[in-house]
């Protein structure tokens, strides 16, 4: 049997994940929670086969939650479970020590092969993801420097919520830092990635991702 634990706080969506595994794997026992601190709670609490992530689960919201995670479950599958763009976030995560990365835009074929894939031992992501890193070690003149690879983990988990909209305040709260920590996180963001104001940011991310 699978054992199988969901970090989701959205109850719909988290309802939703669980009626697909369980016609996939209808042998398999399935715990939901809606915090990180919940899923840290169940991992020292149980054995799991498989972890689906959702990136910003409360309490969590940054690639430090998968180094957490292996300190307590090194043998642990996990899927990370997002909105969030994948070209962006994709590859971050799985480098990260994640096993796989899927979008909540998935079509549900999809989303039974990304779980599959990952409970085989595989990494997963997206057709169209790993075409892109194909054609980008094929042909990398034709691919312009992307700035948000000079970004360090996290500055890239600042830069998320500075695109959410938060302020330095929120996201110190949310990132246990500093204040005058996440300024400079943000000042080193807005260097790298050529930009004054938060404006200029997201419209580069948008060029950069189309």
């Amino acid at each position: 049997m699978k054992h199988i634990l969901i970090a989701e706080d959205h109850a719909v969506v988290r309802i939703g994940t669980k009626h697909l595994l369980k016609s996939l794997i209808p042998e398999s026992q399935i715990t939901g929670v809606d915090t990180f601190q919940k899923v840290l709670l169940e991992l020292g609490n149980q054995t799991f086969d498989l972890l689906i992530l959702d990136i910003n689960i409360p309490g969590g919201n940054n690639t430090k939650m998968i180094e957490t995670i292996r300190i307590k479950r090194p043998d642990i599958r996990i899927l990370m479970f997002s909105s969030y763009d994948e070209q962006l976030y994709g590859l971050l995560y799985l480098q990260a020590g994640a096993d796989g990365y899927l979008s909540k835009d998935a079509a549900e074929d999809e989303f039974k092969t990304a779980v599959l894939s990952v409970l085989d031992n595989k990494k997963y992501m997206s057709a169209d993801m790993q075409q892109i890193n194909i054609n980008r070690l094929i042909n990398p003149k034709e691919f312009l420097p992307d700035p948000i690879v000079s970004l360090s983990p996290r500055e890239k988990d600042v830069m998320n919520l500075l695109k959410e909209g938060l302020g330095t305040a929120k996201i110190a709260e949310k990132l246990n830092l500093q204040l005058s920590t996440v300024s400079t996180y943000k000042a080193r963001i807005f260097e790298k990635m050529g930009v004054k104001n938060i404006v200029e940011l997201i419209t580069k991310i948008k060029l950069i991702d189309s």
